[in-house]
């Protein structure tokens, strides 16, 4: 599973409430999601190894990518393909050497700044874009709206006039079967979601149905 063809993203908890983790990444993948994160704070670093563990098996049973959230640490110990970190995190030039040959890091960006910075750092394998709408899993963040993603798809866009290609990027923030259109038409091809899928009665259906959504 390539980065560059990657559409729909999918940021999970442990499920620990549920108690169904390794049914629910299945499920999901199963759907049509090409990349899962865990990201759970509350895990302590055993917890989310053996969890990555699962994550990791059925991620590579299907071709598709798995992520660790904000932990050097843990993704170099995991062997994780791809380490997520926000602008408060460890910078991605200081992380980069915690990762294996080929491993990927992805930046959040909040501001047209932000965007421009993360499109122009050789560390960052791809970057998102938001919250485009108010979001519980990220409390106190203040939503940025479509205006972001437009500015990240005129950036694409300058980048192909000039014959050169823009590194993969995602909009991430409340987005949902409902508004995921809405996204698109700013310019998006790639989203990022969560309670989408996580709070879905049927979590490999949710996915199907956002996928279709998504440019091929």
């Amino acid at each position: 599973m390539q980065l560059h063809s990657a559409r729909l993203y999918l940021c999970t908890d442990s499920r620990q409430r549920q108690q169904d983790f390794g049914e629910f990444v299945d499920a999901a993948f199963a759907g049509g999601v090409d990349i899962i994160q865990l990201r759970d704070k509350s895990l302590e670093a055993a917890q989310e190894l053996e969890l990555l563990q699962v994550l990791r098996a059925s991620a590579v049973s299907r071709g598709k990518l798995w992520a660790v959230n904000d932990r050097a640490d843990i993704a170099a110990v995991s062997g994780a393909p791809v380490l997520h970190v926000g602008q408060r995190d460890l910078p991605p030039e200081f992380a980069r050497p915690f990762l294996h040959e080929g491993g990927v890091i992805g930046l959040s960006t909040h501001s047209p700044e932000q965007v421009a910075a993360a499109a122009s750092n050789d560390d960052v394998g791809y970057f998102c874009t938001g919250p485009v709408w108010a979001t519980p899993t990220k409390p106190g963040r203040t939503a940025v709206g479509l205006d972001l993603v437009r500015n990240a798809a005129q950036l694409e866009e300058v980048h192909a006039q000039r014959g050169q290609s823009l590194k993969p990027w995602f909009a991430i923030g409340g987005i949902d079967l409902q508004n995921v259109e809405e996204v698109v038409a700013a310019g998006a091809k790639r989203v990022v979601v969560v309670r989408a899928i996580t709070e879905a009665d049927d979590p490999q259906a949710a996915a199907a149905k956002i996928r279709e959504a998504l440019p091929a």
